[in-house]
């Protein structure tokens, strides 16, 4: 993946070095990938990191990167706390079989995107992003119902209607005509 500039490559492999230093597996690793014809620019491939610990920098700060972090609870209950003390809430998902797991899941998590059997809705025109807490910066989400209302002007009209100005008693179905 195409990364904004050298400095957030450093950054996100600097993250991910972290977790290997903290205790965290690798199983895949995107660092230091070359991309014939580009390889002066910036990328990072796809990495997992597992068992990760909520104290590991990888976990406490966003890597905003191709990046997941693989942490494992014994419940549901304790994932759901697990989510609801990070610090950050843009996204998370469940993959189960159990639809009661899955509507608790989605009911008591406090992120601004959740994914049932699939990832996290990657923020289209179609999806709100709705990250949460330090998620997210300013007052508005940019995609969405919430982009539509930033770009549409909003009209309010007010009416009173008497009876005494009403010309007719029955309703016109006729298209009006100025006279």
């Amino acid at each position: 993946k195409a990364v904004v500039s050298t400095q957030s490559t450093g950054r996100i492999e600097r993250l991910i070095q972290s977790g290997v230093d903290e205790g965290a597996a690798l199983p895949l690793d995107g660092r230091n990938i070359q991309v014939d014809g580009y390889e002066k620019g910036n990328f990072v491939g796809p990495t997992i990191i597992s068992e990760v610990k909520p104290n590991m920098e990888c976990y406490r700060e966003e890597i905003f990167g191709p990046v997941l972090n693989v942490l494992e609870v014994e419940t549901l209950d304790e994932a759901i706390q697990l989510l609801n003390d990070n610090p950050y809430g843009n996204g998370c998902a469940i993959f189960t079989n159990s639809g009661a797991a899955a509507r608790k899941f989605t009911n008591e998590v406090e992120v601004g995107q959740v994914g049932v059997n699939v990832p996290i809705p990657v923020p289209l025109p179609m999806f709100s992003f709705t990250g949460s807490r330090g998620s997210f910066l300013g007052d508005a989400n940019f995609y969405g119902k919430a982009g539509m209302n930033f770009y549409t002007q909003w009209k309010t009209v007010t009416t009173l209607w008497k009876e005494e100005d009403a010309k007719t008693a029955n309703a016109e179905v006729a298209m009006p005509r100025m006279q």
